[in-house]
């Protein structure tokens, strides 16, 4: 999927785009659910033969100067723009290189080891680029566990939260989580074909509800913000999360999970056996 996603990513972003939006009127017996590609075309002074190679991927080498004049045309905001420039990136560096993939990172340093455990009170833990948890602390097995986060030997956020029917139960902001975790793996792919068929198992098992993700191209990921766990022991929490890049060749996040009110921070204490007290709610 690599391969067209530059092209796949552009013709998301034409469908997406309503006429009105770019100043055309939208006009009787529109067939397109956005931009005809004629109308971008136009909009971005080249020829409609050429965008049609450039979103059917017979053409992966646009100049700037051709990207810049199609993200105008687009309105594309910054992460996007961002994204478009990586994708053009990524696709130079395969064809000059075109035997050096990365690797899926699957192993944590020590040291961040040594992170989680002296986070001894507040739930974190670690992931890869396609969601694996590789490693966690205490206090987020507490947490995670009774969810079924955990299960098996290689637990996935990704593949919870889209293929497991309790996600739905334990998260009640359950479809903005869908979105959010999509957007992550669209914006970590990195050229990675590893990424590309971890999509296409969750697309065969998840069906619509990851696929239609999938396929609007999101990459607008929030990596703070605040998370509503319904929890079967400690009822429901509210958790304000922190993100954090690791040093590695492959992204790994240090994500952290604060109690948001007083409520949660008393639930997690008492979780863990502690007396209520020791946790402080944070705001977000």
């Amino acid at each position: 999927m690599m391969d067209g996603e530059l092209g796949a990513f552009l013709r998301s972003r034409r469908e997406a785009r309503r006429p009105a939006e770019v100043g055309l009127a939208e006009g009787p017996r529109r067939r397109t659910p956005g931009l005809r590609r004629a109308e971008l075309a136009t909009l971005a002074q080249v020829s409609v033969e050429y965008l049609t190679r450039l979103e059917q991927g017979r053409d992966t080498r646009p100049s700037p100067e051709i990207l810049a004049a199609l993200a105008d045309a687009l309105r594309l905001d910054s992460a996007d723009r961002e994204h478009l420039r990586q994708l053009a990136s990524a696709q130079h560096a395969r064809q000059l290189c075109s035997g050096d993939r990365p690797t899926v990172s699957r192993t944590v340093r020590p040291t961040v080891r040594a992170m989680l455990d002296a986070l001894r009170d507040t739930p974190a833990y670690v992931l890869n680029r396609l969601g694996d948890v590789l490693a966690w602390n205490e206090p987020f097995d507490l947490l995670a566990r009774p969810l079924g986060l955990l299960d098996g030997s290689r637990p996935n956020l990704v593949w919870f939260v889209l293929t497991d029917e309790r996600a739905r139960e334990h998260y009640p902001q359950w479809s903005a989580l869908a979105d959010q975790q999509v957007a992550e793996l669209h914006l970590l792919r990195r050229g990675d074909p590893a990424s590309d068929a971890f999509a296409e198992r969750l697309a065969r098992t998840a069906g619509a509800p990851f696929v239609d993700r999938w396929q609007r191209r999101p990459i607008t990921a929030a990596r703070t913000g605040l998370l509503t766990v319904r929890h079967p022991a400690a009822g429901l929490l509210r958790l304000n999360v922190e993100a954090l890049e690791l040093a590695e060749a492959d992204p790994q996040r240090l994500v952290v999970q604060l109690p948001a009110d007083a409520a949660t921070a008393n639930a997690l204490d008492e979780l863990a056996g502690r007396r209520p007290g020791r946790l402080r709610a944070v705001a977000g």
